[in-house]
């Protein structure tokens, strides 16, 4: 079974804002009480944070579906929604997340760094919090906006201090078994390391980490062998470490060849050129091992490298080589800059910044920024109120003026967001709703029937042959008195309107 992962794709979904809630208060004696509509929870969000007692990445692997919890909806009698619960994933020191496309959005190190990876919706605001002096009791209420759904890919990159770099079945695992307390697989074959293991080593009052890498072949910067997963985790070394087989059996094998092999796939991969190296002859205690170290170690003496015959099966020379890793990690830590603490950065709106941009596209116009995007997914457009309302926000914006200014005619499509539009101008004006859940502005007048015309066409209908051929001077009957008062009734009726908002 995997038991180390260092590279996942998560699927990371965010609570939608629960719905803002339409409600009237209404009591005995008190039928209109005005509204009392709750406003939606916001949804939950998805963070990653750092936990130093985590290290792989293999919780992600079987489950790489992650979805917070979303917003209750208001109700009634002023009553809020409750909130999605944030969820926090824990992550291994030296995660970087990115996108798909390999666009690095945060770089995880340090125990206790957060980054907020998804956020959740905003909540719907109730009909309680929309109404004001004029719109008194809105018949609509906002709906919840939908949380973030992306896609990201979590690397691990092992945060370490010094790395180990060779061939297959150099000594590697060894080394790093008898420096620290850490016990890796250690076999006579190719490719016993399939993962990078971390050791600590002290000395005197230092103490650094030590890394494992599985071993390189040439060519594994292109991805030949398991270079190319692993070389990752030498990134973040300070020190690199070429352990090297003297005693290998292996025909056209030799100490200066792997190393030059080493640091040609190193150079392939980038970035490592300003790391200091040292060189560790492995297996002295092979007395072939030990005739070959003698013999090149001047040639890589010449080349600049510090030397260390060393044996990992007798512990010889171990000593010299770990207070050597010891003093070039200080002096790396010495060299590095000082870490700041965390900045808030706050990035105030530009005095000349609208909010918004206005583009022509090849059908009409695009509408983009925050506020008008957000608003047009928190508008229930089954609801006339609603669109009138959100009309007359983006006027006070000023989205119709730069419409025009940007060569907008009546009925040219306007899109923001996922929605788009008929843009028919409007001048600006206070609107006071009459109805309900209706706006008479968006009403087609032209085949709407108002008040005064349906009478009519009720009279109409109640209209009788017999009175219509009869004389003037003909007494009128108690069944023409009755239809007289519903006529004055239904009069009444035209002219109180409908049902007023209180």
């Amino acid at each position: 079974m995997t038991t180390f992962v260092d590279r996942v794709v998560l699927h990371l979904q965010a609570g939608d804002g629960g719905h803002g809630c339409v409600s009237i208060h209404r009591e005995k004696f008190k039928p209109f009480g005005g509204p009392d509509g709750g406003n939606g929870g916001h949804g939950g969000g998805v963070s990653l944070v750092v936990d130093p007692q985590v290290h792989t990445l293999l919780d992600f692997h079987f489950r790489p579906h992650v979805k917070a919890p979303s917003g209750k909806g208001g109700a009634g009698s002023n009553r809020d929604g409750a909130n999605g619960t944030d969820l926090v994933l824990t992550v291994p020191d030296g995660t970087v997340v990115s996108t798909l496309d390999g666009e690095v959005l945060a770089d995880l190190v340090g125990a206790g760094t957060t980054f907020e990876a998804a956020r959740g919706g905003r909540g719907g605001r109730g009909n309680a919090a929309l109404a004001n002096a004029k719109r008194k009791a809105p018949g609509f209420a906002e709906l919840g906006e939908p949380g973030d759904r992306l896609d990201v890919v979590l690397e691990l990159k092992s945060v370490a201090d010094v790395g180990l770099v060779g061939f297959p079945s150099a000594g590697k695992s060894s080394l790093i078994s008898v420096l620290s307390a850490a016990k890796p697989k250690i076999a006579d074959y190719p490719f016993t390391t399939l993962v990078p293991n971390l050791g600590v080593v002290r000395v005197d009052d230092h103490t650094f980490t030590i890394a494992d890498v599985p071993g390189l072949i040439p060519g594994a910067a292109t991805g030949k062998g398991l270079g190319l997963e692993f070389l990752r985790h030498i990134e973040r070394c300070s020190v690199l470490v070429h352990v090297v087989d003297t005693a290998t059996l292996e025909p056209g094998r030799d100490p200066l060849a792997d190393i030059d092999a080493i640091e040609a796939e190193l150079n392939a991969y980038g970035g490592l050129a300003d790391r200091p190296r040292l060189v560790v002859l492995n297996k002295v205690d092979v007395p072939d091992g030990r005739d070959l170290a003698e013999i090149v170690r001047p040639d890589l003496a010449a080349r600049g490298y510090p030397v260390f015959e060393v044996s990992a099966a007798t512990r010889e020379g171990l000593r010299e080589l770990t207070y050597a890793m010891a003093e070039l990690v200080e002096q790396a830590r010495a060299a590095a800059p000082a870490p700041e603490p965390t900045r808030i950065v706050i990035r105030p709106m530009a005095v000349d910044d609208a909010g918004f941009t206005v583009e022509p596209i090849g059908d009409g116009y695009l509408v983009r920024g925050v506020r008008p995007e957000r608003w047009v997914r928190q508008t229930n457009f089954d609801n006339e109120e609603a669109v009138g309302y959100l009309a007359d926000r983006l006027a006070r914006l000023g989205v119709e003026e730069a419409l025009a200014k940007a060569g907008a005619e009546p009925g040219d499509l306007v899109r923001i967001g996922e929605r788009e539009f008929d843009w028919r101008p409007t001048v600006l004006e206070e609107f006071v709703p009459t109805v309900r859940g209706i706006d008479e502005r968006l009403a087609d007048k032209s085949t709407r029937a108002n008040a005064a015309e349906r009478l009519a066409a009720r009279k109409a209908r109640r209209r009788r042959p017999e009175d219509e051929a009869g004389g003037a001077g003909t007494e009128p009957t108690a069944s023409a008195d009755a239809d007289a008062d519903a006529d004055a009734d239904a009069d009444a009726d035209a002219t109180e309107g409908a049902d007023p908002v209180g």
